[in-house]
C-alpha cells in the first residue's frame, strides 16, 4: 500500500469520511551553508521526500491529529495554553498560533500525515511538516497569505514553539520549490531567483552517515559569534557592512590583528561561500557541471578545515568521491554528522555507491544509507 493509501485509510478510519490531501517537500542545499545567518546567498531545491496530509474542517474548536510516522494521535486547542505535550505536535500547534498572530482564521480540524523524509539527515523534515499544514490552513480557510508569509510561519514555529533559532532557507525552499530548478535566495533581501538544474548525466545523490555527534548545538552558537564578531570589527572601517556577506575578504585581511584567529578563520570561510554561490549560478547557466563540483570540494575544505563543522565519517566519505573521481562532494547541513551530498557521472554511480558501502562499514562498523535526489515541487494540494 502506497503512503497516500495508508494515510486515506486511516483518515476514513478514524474519522468517518474524505479529507483534502496536501503535500510539502524536504530540500537539499546544493551549496552556500552557514551563509542564511550571515546575510549571504543559499542555493536549495525541493526533493522528490516529504510530508503528507489529508485534512478536513470539523466543526469543533480543537484539531485532532495523528501521525503515522509515531502511530500516536493527540487533540489540542487553539489558544496558547493549549500547547500539546508531543514534540511533533508542537510544529502543527505553532503553525495555528502563528497563523493566528497574523489575522489568519484557524478552525479545528482533523488530520492524519506520514513522511517519507529520512529523519535526521539533515532534509528538514520539520519544515516540510511545517509548511505541509501552513498551506493547507491558509487554503482550507480562504486566507490568503501569501508564500513568503508561509514560509515565515514555520520560521517562527521552530523559535518559538520548538526552540530552534533557525534561518528562513528551508521554510523557503519547501514552500517556494519548484520542479527541475533550484533557487538563488539572498537571505539578506529575500530576492529569489530560479535556476534549471537538469544534470543530464549526472545524479544527485545523498550519503548518510548516520552519525550525530553531539556539538551541533552549541558549536553552531559558537560559529555565529564568531561571525557577528569578525563583522563588528570590519565595520569599524567600513560601516556599510551590515552582515558579514557583506564584506571583502581584503577587509577581512585589514582586521586579522584585531580578533582571535579562530574568528578569522570562519569569516575567511563565509566569505568565500558566498563567491563559490555565485559561481555555481553562472556555471548553471553555462551548463558546465564540473565548475559546479569542483566548488562543491571546496565548500567541503572550507567546512572541514576553516568553519570545523565536519567529522571523520564526512571526511572520509568526501575523500572516496574525490579518488573516485566524482564530479563533486561535500558534508551538507549544518555538520558534526548527517550527509554528504554528491553530483557523480550515470556510469560512476553504481561503482561509487558500492564501494562506500564496502569502505565505510570496514571503517566505521556500519553502512551509510543512500538516498537518491530528485528536485521537485514544494508546499501543494493534491
Amino acid at each position: 500500500m502506497n503512503m497516500i493509501d495508508k494515510i486515506h485509510s486511516k483518515f476514513t478510519e478514524l474519522y468517518g469520511s474524505d479529507g483534502t490531501l496536501y503535500a510539502a517537500s524536504g530540500r537539499i542545499n546544493l551549496i552556500g551553508e552557514h551563509t542564511d545567518y550571515n546575510g549571504g546567498y543559499v542555493f536549495p531545491g525541493a526533493i522528490d521526500k516529504g510530508i503528507t496530509a489529508e485534512i478536513r474542517l470539523n466543526g469543533l474548536d480543537k484539531v485532532r491529529v495523528y501521525s503515522a510516522d509515531y502511530d500516536e494521535s493527540t487533540s489540542f486547542g487553539l489558544n496558547e495554553e493549549d500547547k500539546p505535550a508531543q514534540a511533533w505536535a508542537r510544529y502543527i500547534f505553532g503553525v495555528c498560533r502563528e497563523t493566528i498572530k497574523r489575522g489568519g482564521k484557524v478552525e479545528g480540524f482533523d488530520a492524519v500525515f506520514a513522511g517519507d523524509v529520512p529523519l535526521g539527515a539533515g532534509l528538514s523534515s520539520s519544515a516540510a511538516l511545517e509548511s505541509c499544514f501552513a498551506f493547507a490552513i491558509n487554503d482550507l480557510m480562504g486566507n490568503n497569505i501569501d508564500k513568503f508569509e508561509l514560509a515565515r510561519i514555520g520560521q517562527s514555529t521552530e523559535h518559538n514553539y520548538c526552540g530552534v533559532n533557525c534561518g528562513i532557507m528551508d521554510q523557503f525552499a519547501s514552500c517556494f520549490g519548484k520542479k527541475g530548478s533550484l533557487m538563488l535566495l539572498n537571505c539578506k533581501t529575500l530576492e529569489h531567483k530560479y535556476y534549471p538544474f537538469d544534470p543530464k548525466g549526472y545524479k544527485l545523490v545523498l550519503l548518510d552517515s548516520c552519525v550525530k555527534h553531539e556539538l551541533a548545538s552549541s558549536a553552531y552558537n559558537d560559529r555565529r559569534r564568531s561571525c557577528e564578531n569578525a563583522a563588528a570589527a570590519i565595520r569599524k572601517r567600513h560601516p556599510e557592512v551590515e552582515f558579514l556577506s557583506d564584506a571583502k575578504r581584503l577587509w577581512l585581511e585589514e582586521v586579522r590583528a584585531e580578533i582571535p584567529e579562530e574568528d578569522f578563520l570562519r569569516a575567511e570561510y563565509v566569505i568565500g561561500e558566498v563567491q563559490r554561490v555565485l559561481d555555481v549560478c553562472d556555471a548553471l547557466e553555462r551548463g558546465d557541471y564540473e565548475t559546479v563540483g569542483e566548488m562543491m570540494y571546496q565548500t567541503h575544505f572550507g567546512l572541514s578545515r576553516l568553519y570545523e563543522v565536519s567529522c571523520e565519517e564526512l571526511d572520509f566519505l568526501n575523500r572516496l568521491a574525490r579518488k573516485m573521481d566524482v564530479t563533486g562532494s561535500r558534508v551538507m547541513g549544518g555538520g558534526f554528522g548527517g550527509c554528504t551530498i554528491n553530483l557523480v557521472k550515470n556510469e560512476l554511480y553504481e561503482p561509487f555507491v558500492k564501494a562506500a558501502k564496502e569502505q565505510f562499514a570496514a571503517r566505521f562498523g556500519h553502512e551509510p544509507k543512500v538516498y537518491d535526489v530528485v528536485i521537485s515541487d514544494g508546499a501543494r494540494k493534491l
